[in-house]
């Protein structure tokens, strides 16, 4: 007769254990992972879309149209049209209520529709920071540098203000200072002031950008 011997209530509990304790162990640092590839995949974005609108201000340039001055360009989704704040009122309409400049950054960056939104300091012809998200819940910038694992529920894109943060954060590092050090963030505010921008710098994403 053969007896077949199972595990003891004891050793299922001990298990059980086991497979609890781990569980607390790596589901943590799974996710840690999975947040950390979704910062950088939004940021990659960031940075292809910052290339499609300087590429499509070459272009524009090269046709003799004037895109000069500083100013802020939005994108949002649902409405597949960029809005301007700062500009000018011809270059406003001849370039963005128009159509061209978004027509133009399609030819570069085709998966554009695929942005939920979109934020972007312009200045002098040139595209100097910019945020994009692809969804609700992750941003990212270029420059990089701004949002990482440990603070990217401060930049969680759910409205405007979120965004414009992670915009102003990335325009700090543009010109040469720190979102994390109040010193080396009020000399980038010195330097966006010169080109025409108003930066408030608050750490973990409350600062802000208008022109």
């Amino acid at each position: 007769m053969i007896i077949r011997k199972g595990f003891t209530l004891i050793e299922l509990i001990v298990v059980i254990a086991i497979i609890g304790v781990l569980a607390m162990v790596l589901v943590p640092t799974m996710l840690g992972y999975i947040r950390k590839s979704k910062i950088s995949s939004a940021d990659s974005s960031a940075s292809l879309m910052y290339k499609a609108v300087n590429s499509a201000l070459i272009e524009l340039d090269a046709e003799n149209m004037d895109t000069g001055g500083s100013y802020i360009i939005i994108w949002k989704n649902d409405e597949k049209k960029w809005a301007v704040s700062g500009a000018s009122e011809s270059l406003k309409q001849e370039v963005f209520d128009s159509g061209i400049f978004s027509r133009k950054v399609r030819n570069f960056f085709e998966d554009v529709d695929r942005i939920k939104y979109c934020e972007a300091a312009m200045c002098g012809g040139t595209c100097i920071a910019i945020t994009v998200a692809r969804n609700s819940t992750y941003a990212g910038t270029y420059p990089t540098g701004v949002i990482r694992t440990e603070n990217y529920e401060s930049y969680v894109p759910a409205d405007s203000l979120a965004l414009n943060s992670s915009l102003a954060d990335a325009m700090i590092i543009y010109f040469g200072g720190t979102p994390t050090s109040t010193q080396d963030a009020e000399t980038a505010e010195k330097s966006a002031s010169e080109k025409g921008f108003t930066v408030h710098f608050g750490y973990k994403g409350h600062s802000t950008v208008s022109v």
